[in-house]
């Protein structure tokens, strides 16, 4: 069995490797869900309907041979995946040695040219349009999601370097938010839209994520203006708990599934929420939320499941979140770091091309090996700079070797 300083020297290997190939890639590459970004497709007015948008994108997005250059579809440059980046090399600044002060600033003067330009505050959205069951939503629409994450990113930029144009671009998405996104109904629903602002059917994980990011805002600011949408909208969401300590995607009838990285949303949110106002209204809802996470998500082999019934497909995303959740709520279980280790351990076995890049899905019977740079290679820099930078924090002894190889 290898030891944890073998490992965790292993695994700054593999960041710095997985670093590079993005770095090779000028931070640009293929989506899940970027098949509407196809020039050929485009030519073809009598595709430009709802049925066909949602075939290419699934077929693009199931099929093991990736038939985007077939389609001309252009790697892009995606807000979030570059808001992750930022937040990767931030959280252990050894992956980017040793420039890695120059490539944070370059992080947010990328995020600053990657803003949606035709709304009044800073804002962001994906690099490709997306067809829901429903909508379509065009490229560079700003939307929670997105916005959520470069603000964040944003922050921890400030938190780090005092920057206060990153202060105030992360402030202004946040009143993006409580302007344009936050709705009620009645007495008992308050939510935040998603991905339009038209869309009035509550999704937890947004609600979590845009909750907490006005709870940060307010604890910069002490603007009291962000708390009281941000608390109403919260305990809405809390209160769409299973007695289980699960939720549910959201309201709607066609939201009705339990996922991994969602529910990993769910809870880092409401940490985030309890930790900026200094509350402890949500700790119960958190510890049954978490016992539900550890109990149903992982495999005894470090597999982490999609769903919480079913292990396929095995998603690189649903890996990555699992590391980062499995590390932030160490508090509650101290084994989360043995699981988050035995996590990555597989994904490296099992979804590591030596090329430098994860691979985005395993399934029963096959395997699909396209590397999507938001989805795939992002989110897995950030879990990999989270447990390394967990392990420096907790154990330094054991992390020596790590530390030594990052420098």
């Amino acid at each position: 069995m290898i030891d944890e300083k073998t490992f965790l020297s292993e695994a700054a290997s593999v960041g710095r490797k997985l670093l590079a190939y993005c770095r090779g890639n000028n931070w640009a590459g293929y989506d899940p869900y970027d098949a509407l970004n196809s020039t050929t497709f485009s030519q073809f007015p009598a595709l430009q309907s709802r049925i066909p948008r949602l075939v290419l994108t699934q077929l693009l997005k199931r099929s093991v041979v990736d038939l985007r250059p077939l389609l001309s579809v252009p790697k892009t440059e995606n807000p979030k995946g570059t808001a992750l980046f930022l937040s990767a090399i931030l959280k252990d600044p050894g992956l980017g040695t040793p420039d890695s002060l120059q490539l944070s600033r370059f992080f947010v003067d990328r995020l600053a040219a990657l803003r949606s330009t035709d709304n009044a505050h800073w804002c962001w959205g994906y690099s490709f349009p997306w067809q829901t069951r429903t909508i379509v939503v065009p490229r560079g629409t700003p939307n929670l999601v997105c916005t959520t994450f470069v603000a964040n990113a944003l922050l921890d930029f400030y938190d780090r370097h005092q920057d206060s144009r990153c202060l105030m671009m992360a402030q202004s998405a946040a009143e993006y938010i409580l302007d344009e996104l936050f709705w009620t109904s009645g007495d008992d629903v308050a939510s935040f839209s998603y991905p339009l602002p038209s869309s009035h059917s509550p999704i937890h994980n947004a609600n979590f994520l845009a909750a907490a990011l006005l709870c940060r805002i307010y604890k910069h600011t002490g603007q009291e203006k962000f708390v009281e949408p941000a608390l109403r909208v919260a305990r809405y969401s809390v209160a769409k708990q299973a007695a289980d300590g699960s939720w549910l995607y959201g309201d709607a009838p066609t939201n009705g599934w339990i996922d991994n990285f969602h529910t990993g949303y769910n809870l880092s949110g409401l940490r985030s929420i309890s930790e900026y106002l200094g509350t402890t209204e949500f700790d119960e809802p958190i510890r049954r939320g978490f016992a539900f996470y550890r109990a149903h998500f992982f495999r005894e082999d470090g597999v982490a499941r999609y769903f919480h019934d079913r292990t396929y497909p095995i998603d690189i995303h649903c890996t990555a979140q699992s590391i980062i959740t499995l590390l932030e709520f160490n508090y509650l279980d101290r084994s989360n770091t043995q699981l988050a280790h035995s996590v990555l351990r597989w994904a490296i076995d099992h979804m590591w091309d030596d090329r430098g890049f994860f691979f985005y899905r395993m399934l029963r019977t096959c395997t699909i090996r396209t590397p999507y740079i938001r989805w795939s290679e992002a989110w897995m820099l950030l879990a990999i700079a989270t447990l390394l930078n967990s392990g420096l924090s907790t154990n330094p002894t054991a992390c020596e070797g790590a530390q030594a190889a990052a420098q």
